[in-house]
């Protein structure tokens, strides 16, 4: 079975995904198989950071009382340039087709990557 490595859901600094051998998609929720063609075991990476905003969403009204002190916030989908896409923050002024960059920071009490303008 494929290990997991640790990323920002346990702490660190890192988004993680999985590349299989076989067909070569990525995947970025963990599975023992890979969700295309079925091979066992794709293999586990770290991502770069990078990536283009796929779409936006300015979140003015807090869902718990732990992220009001953050609103209004800002999430984002965001296409990597590994070929996956995933859920993030990011600053309040991104749009569709920004080319952007992940650091990390903390959320609610949680640390979360959180996207800027790429430089």
């Amino acid at each position: 079975m494929s290990e997991r490595a640790a990323d920002w859901t346990k702490g660190v600094e890192a988004i993680v995904y999985q590349s299989c051998g076989a067909c070569g998609k990525t995947q970025y929720f963990h599975r023992s198989f890979c969700a295309a063609c079925g091979a066992p075991e794709p293999v586990t990476k770290r991502a770069s950071g990078a990536g283009t905003v796929y779409a936006t969403s300015l979140v003015c009204r807090a869902a718990t009382p732990e992220t009001r002190a953050h609103v209004p916030y800002n999430i984002l989908l965001v296409d990597t340039v590994e070929g996956f896409r995933m859920m993030a923050h990011g600053d309040n002024d991104l749009a569709i087709g920004d080319a952007v960059t992940a650091r990390y920071q903390s959320f609610a009490g949680r640390l979360v990557p959180y996207f800027a303008k790429a430089k």
